[in-house]
């Protein structure tokens, strides 16, 4: 008997030992997450306005997509309004998956009022803090959600993490957001928004909003994660905690070296993820208020304001205490301070560690340089324009004013069709003109912009530096430009004038920081560089609205490759028509 039971006991271990194999493997193995999304109107009321505003599912911000490393997502977008939308996973690579990728008349058809359209695609290789946005028109006012990836591994940081805690920036307009998109169509430029928001509240210093407030309580002596999205439409940001220091620790869902700031500086389509440690002794409230305001670099009107939240400590008492909670947040930087956003941007350095290695191109194919303009046309014939004395606005790079054509061209590309005009491989690759770009007079110099789609063509696996140079026409000004289905590293940056005889010998190819979107500096420049390993269509553009309606972006395609798995998978049955 004795013997009997040994080997009864065996057994069981050998069953236990095969079925935590079983469940190890399928917890690694790859997991599909589905979500559904109604696209719909909601009534909303901030700063004493009611509006019907565009949401996803009634929610506003709209609902976190969390997710898995490795996993496969499906997210069935349903079309509930009579306009058109789509919706863009910003910062997901969609590898051979372009139709999932969203900006509209760029990969995919409009979604139309009425229909569905499901995106597929993995999450591969990535980890960290993205979101996902509305990429049609100025939808992404209120269409946008935090997109969390959860890592295979262990977080490369310490210590513990009590909780992680979404903050996501946006912007409010007392009026309807496409009222305020179409007065652009007069060649002026657009009112600014009524408020700032963290997580959809604007906060006590506007109009109505007390009760409109972000509170988050915390535990003293802990470190919370704030995984910090910024889905403004056309403001960059500065934002911190009153006396508490931040710990960057990922940018763009890529990690980072570690680095403590009293603040941090963030862009329209940037994201970062920051340790707060709760070691602060509180006043009487219990409450510590962070804010956000504008960096400003620019002399077009925009919202002079600030939102703010509150920390709010736990303690034995904390639900009696009565006193009013400071608003002053005392390291919260100047709206002008471009000292400290220079600064803050030179401490962003990749992780680039055996387990996380720096994969940044060390020697290039090509190299693009373009300008990234403001531009003043001239009013056309029998047409009033808004613009300054009486001109229309417009921006460009390199000269060209990109127009969306009235198809996809991921679609065009696909099937080889030639049909358009404006669907060519003709994207200059250097300034059509060259002068002191960040010199001229911003008000009598001017370059009248050429219109059109015209493309920057890559064979698979170029290794393609893009140099972005700001100018001085109209206003120098920082512009946050987004590439669509790569990452890429900032080997440099700089400002006046980029010297391509000069400033590639100071770029770190070591560590640079690896990034989706980019801030370039106002009057200056930045230089990326990606391996365009991704085939299909994508976008590069200003993540600031106002400036990709003016037409500040391009286009490029990077051709298959040569085995089967770099090559574009077929589009789906259920792929939007124009």
């Amino acid at each position: 008997m004795e013997g009997t039971n040994q080997q009864c006991m065996i057994l069981r271990v050998l069953v236990l030992i095969l079925t935590c194999n079983i469940l190890i493997a399928f917890s690694a193995a790859t997991d599909t997450k589905r979500f559904h999304f109604n696209l719909e109107w909601e009534e909303v009321t901030r700063l004493c306005h009611t509006k019907s505003l565009l949401t996803v599912n009634g929610e506003y911000p709209g609902p976190t997509i969390a997710v898995h490393e490795g996993d496969h997502v499906e997210v069935k977008v349903t079309n509930r309004i009579t306009k058109n939308t789509t919706i863009h996973w910003h910062g997901i690579r969609q590898y051979r998956t372009a139709w999932a990728d969203g900006p509209a008349y760029i990969t995919q058809c409009p979604i139309k009022g009425g229909q569905t359209y499901t995106y597929n695609f993995s999450v591969a290789d990535q980890r960290g803090t993205l979101f996902w946005h509305a990429h049609f028109s100025w939808q992404r006012a209120s269409v946008h959600g935090a997109f969390i990836i959860y890592p295979r591994l262990p977080y490369p940081f310490s210590p513990k993490i009590e909780a992680e805690i979404p903050i996501i920036f946006g912007e409010w307009w007392n009026a309807d957001v496409d009222a305020v998109e179409g007065e652009m169509i007069y060649g002026g430029g657009p009112n600014s928004s009524d408020a700032y928001t963290i997580n959809g509240l604007p906060g006590p210093l506007y109009p109505c909003s007390a009760k409109d407030t972000f509170i988050q309580a915390v535990e003293p002596g802990k470190t919370y994660l704030l995984r910090i999205i910024n889905a403004a439409l056309n403001d960059e940001l500065f934002f911190a905690v009153a006396n508490h220091s931040l710990k960057v620790v990922e940018i763009d869902a890529a990690y980072t070296k570690p680095f403590s700031t009293p603040a941090i500086m963030i862009a329209p389509g940037q994201t970062t993820n920051v340790l707060l440690q709760t070691n602060r002794a509180p006043d009487p409230s219990g409450m510590f208020p962070m804010a956000a305001a504008p960096y400003l670099t620019s002399v077009f009107p925009f919202d002079n304001s600030t939102t703010l939240g509150f920390l709010k400590y736990k303690g034995p008492n904390s639900s009696d205490r009565r006193t009013e909670p400071s608003v002053v947040v005392p390291n919260l930087p100047k709206m002008t301070d471009t000292t400290f956003a220079t600064k803050f941007a030179d401490k962003l350095r990749s992780l680039a560690t055996p387990q996380y290695p720096c994969r940044v191109p060390k020697a290039i194919d090509r190299r693009v340089i373009t300008t990234i303009s403001l531009n003043l046309q001239d009013c056309p014939p029998n047409r009033t324009c808004k613009g300054y004395t009486g001109k229309q606005f417009f921006a460009s790079m390199n000269n060209q004013s990109f127009v969306r054509p009235l198809m996809s061209i991921l679609e065009g590309h696909y099937k080889n069709l030639t049909a358009s005009k404006m669907l060519t491989s003709t994207f200059p690759e250097r300034p059509p003109k060259v002068f002191d770009f960040t010199g001229v007079d911003p008000l009598t110099e001017n370059m009248n912009t050429e219109f059109g789609s015209k493309l920057l063509v890559v064979p698979f696996g170029t290794n393609l530096e893009i140099v972005l140079q700001d100018t001085s026409f109209l206003n120098p000004e920082n512009h946050p430009i987004h590439v669509h289905g790569h990452n890429f590293f900032i080997v440099g940056r700089g400002f006046g004038n980029y010297d391509a005889n000069v400033h590639p010998a100071g770029y770190n190819l070591v560590d640079p920081p690896e990034r989706n979107t980019v801030a370039v500096p106002a009057g200056g420049w930045a230089a990326i560089r990606l391996k365009a390993d991704n085939p299909g269509a994508w976008f590069i553009h200003c993540h600031l609205e106002e400036h990709t309606t003016w037409g500040l972006a391009m286009a490029f395609i990077v051709r298959n490759g040569p085995g089967p798995s770099q090559v574009l998978l077929p589009p789906p049955d259920d792929l939007p028509s124009c």
